[in-house]
């Protein structure tokens, strides 16, 4: 017996947003446009600004983009579904992920993964029923001499253990003060969706918090500089052990 598929009706066309909301984003994206000398090339930015406004860019959020910067909707569709930092679905106020590529996952980032996992109730790009937290697993934070690393919000908290990455998404659950290892401080992600889309931070000390590299991050540009002795860790062959140092 063969099977019938059914194909359904067509979707329907995004529906607008409400006269108040879309003058508040047009204002903005005419903001973003200025920046660029070719509109499309403000794409990105655009679709920050309207997951700032919903939490995850909603196919009103793309026909939004599409309109004011003169691109079809599958044009903006191929962009959105490409960079996973765009959101396709409604998440928590805090995403947070932790790294599973090959050094943090063996400093402990797949263990940590797993306990959160077990801990919140959710698997990997999942939300808890609170609204409050999504759970992810990323590639890599750009941060391997902090491994394990865990992000929040893109805010790094490094050297984690899944002891005090489960405390830290139950602070965040509870609303109490959760404060990065460096970098500015926490806010919501429809907050950073909009710090994305190039708005400035206006949180009073939150630019002068941002910070950069962390200490052993700079440990190599320090010796390149010469700025303090070092002693080799592998002494060229043939050499004695006895010369490292010199």
């Amino acid at each position: 017996m063969t099977e019938q598929i059914s194909l359904g009706m067509p979707q329907l066309p995004a529906p607008d947003y409400p006269a108040d909301v879309r003058a508040r984003l047009e204002e903005d994206a005419r903001a973003i446009v200025a920046r660029y000398p070719d509109s499309r090339s403000a794409l990105l930015p655009m679709l920050h600004l309207v997951q700032s406004e919903e939490g995850h860019v909603t196919r009103t959020g793309m026909a939004f983009c599409a309109d004011v910067l003169g691109l079809t909707t599958a044009e903006v569709t191929a962009v959105a579904t490409f960079y996973t930092m765009y959101r396709r679905k409604p998440s928590g106020d805090y995403q947070v992920g932790v790294c599973t590529n090959t050094l943090c996952a063996v400093m402990g980032g797949d263990a940590i993964f797993d306990e959160l996992k077990e801990h919140l109730g959710v698997g990997n790009n999942e939300t808890t029923e609170d609204g409050k937290v999504t759970l992810e697993h990323i590639e890599c934070n750009a941060a391997c001499d902090f491994a394990p690393v865990v992000m929040v919000n893109w805010e790094f908290f490094d050297n984690q253990t899944p002891e005090s990455a489960k405390k830290m998404v139950d602070d965040l659950r509870a609303g109490r003060t959760v404060e990065p290892t460096r970098g500015a401080p926490l806010c919501t992600f429809k907050e950073t969706a909009r710090i994305l889309a190039g708005f400035p931070d206006e949180r009073p000390g939150a630019v002068e918090a941002t910070g950069g590299a962390g200490p052993a991050s700079l440990v190599g540009l320090r010796l390149a500089k010469g700025e303090q002795p070092h002693r080799r860790i592998v002494h060229p062959r043939g050499e004695a052990s006895g010369q490292e140092g010199k």
